[in-house]
């Protein structure tokens, strides 16, 4: 049965269906961001718990800075990374697929970032030590309080620079050597999909996000996400 939508609930700027066969089917979805977060939330791990105010965390919608076209938003995300180890991601649901089916996902995604290349920075680089990564998963996303009274995160993303077995790091957010303002940078994982099964109702769960090592405040901007969903 061929499943009748694909993020129903959401508003999607561009969605385009392919299915030429029933082997051949693919979903490409694009969110430009420019207006609301179109169902993106954002939260943070490995970090102290009751430290939130310190580690100076904030997510939401908000338009891109301005060095950018203020008329724009994208979702920001920024923290303070005391912790050396500070995960901060963005996630959401994808429905309306076949049930129980295995897809590969590819993700292409644009982003500012103020950070420079080679450059030394507290602990780490500001923009080679903070390692973006994308994952595609069954079970929704969540943050865990660990005995130690630190946040973890109920999937493996591996650890900084590293992928997981549910997270792939595709790059840094290093813009160029001469960065002073935020820019626009570009990230995928074309040449590498990310393998999901949905489960009994069709849906699984998307996440972005950066593993720093880097002990200062990365702010980014994702204000353009497109996702290709293709069935093996």
């Amino acid at each position: 049965m061929k499943p009748k939508s694909l993020f129903v609930l959401s508003l999607v700027l561009l969605f385009i269906v392919s299915c030429n066969s029933d082997n051949d089917e693919t979903y490409t979805v694009v969110f430009n961001l420019y207006y609301d977060a179109e169902g993106w939330t954002g939260n943070f791990t490995d970090f102290p718990a009751g430290e939130e105010a310190f580690y100076e965390l904030s997510a939401g919608w908000s338009h891109l800075p301005s060095s950018l076209d203020t008329l724009e938003g994208a979702f920001r995300i920024s923290g303070n990374n005391h912790s050396d180890d500070l995960f901060m991601y963005i996630m959401r649901k994808v429905d309306g697929l076949r049930f129980e089916t295995s897809y590969r996902v590819t993700f292409e995604l644009e982003l500012a970032s103020e950070a420079p290349t080679n450059t030394v920075g507290i602990g780490g680089a500001p923009g080679e030590g903070v390692t973006l990564k994308v994952g595609a998963v069954q079970d929704q996303p969540a943050r865990l309080l660990g005995e130690d009274d630190f946040y973890a995160i109920n999937l493996d993303k591996g650890n900084q620079a590293s992928s997981g077995d549910d997270m792939m790091a595709i790059g840094h957010v290093g813009v160029s050597d001469t960065t002073t303002v935020y820019t626009l940078i570009k990230r995928d994982n074309i040449s590498d999909p990310i393998e999901v099964t949905t489960d009994e109702y069709g849906e699984f769960w998307v996440i972005i996000g950066t593993d720093s090592g880097f002990e200062g405040i990365t702010t980014l901007y994702y204000n353009k996400i497109k996702m290709t969903i293709r069935r093996n």
